[in-house]
């Protein structure tokens, strides 16, 4: 189900909070739904809905629910006791790609960084790969460490935007458990009066 991105006072240029680096699902789920805002990172989900409070941003895009492990925690919880307006609620593909930096193979391979809620995503086909499993704070920015790193035996379990915003060759796609993996979002914003 998706409903329609609802227009705030000023619907251009807002500034939009979302949780991770830039290339993370979350930014991708911003720059479709308002690709004329800017999207603003934050390490936390805590974070991204108290620039909203705060009035740094204008409205946050959090993840909820996922259709492979049910709830997204903490953020359902903190959206819910947030109390914010949802301007919009949308359901929108994940796919999964396994990706580290040129040259390196995946034989090379012996850890697998990503966001606890990517690894639950993919832990069947992340069991038959012979890896390390290292959590990370999110998915584009286990993607920008190993780019960072320069390490052949680290790769990250990311969206192929990650891949293309830090230089990263994609070694294997679609390593999502589910072929109809999807996240469903919702844009926030403080209620008026």
């Amino acid at each position: 189900m998706t409903t329609p991105v609802a227009p705030i006072e000023d619907d251009r240029n807002a500034r939009v909070a979302f949780q991770g680096a830039p290339g993370a699902f979350s930014h991708e789920a911003c720059v479709a739904l308002r690709p004329w805002d800017e999207a603003v990172p934050f390490e936390t989900f805590a974070e991204a809905l108290g620039a909203v409070r705060t009035g740094d941003c204008d409205m946050a895009l959090i993840p909820i629910e996922n259709s492979t492990i049910g709830a997204v925690e903490p953020a359902a919880t903190l959206v819910r006791e947030a109390g914010f307006e949802t301007l919009a609620d949308v359901w929108r593909p994940i796919r999964h790609c396994l990706m580290a930096i040129d040259g390196a193979r995946m034989a090379d391979i012996r850890t697998i960084e990503s966001h606890p809620i990517a690894l639950d995503q993919c832990r069947e086909t992340l069991s038959h790969i012979n890896a390390k499993i290292v959590v990370a704070f999110d998915t584009a920015g286990a993607a920008r460490d190993v780019a960072e790193a320069g390490d052949r035996s680290r790769a990250a379990l990311a969206p192929m935007a990650a891949a293309e915003v830090y230089g990263l060759s994609i070694l294997r796609h679609d390593l999502q458990d589910s072929a109809d993996n999807r996240t469903r979002f919702v844009l926030l914003a403080c209620k008026k009066g």
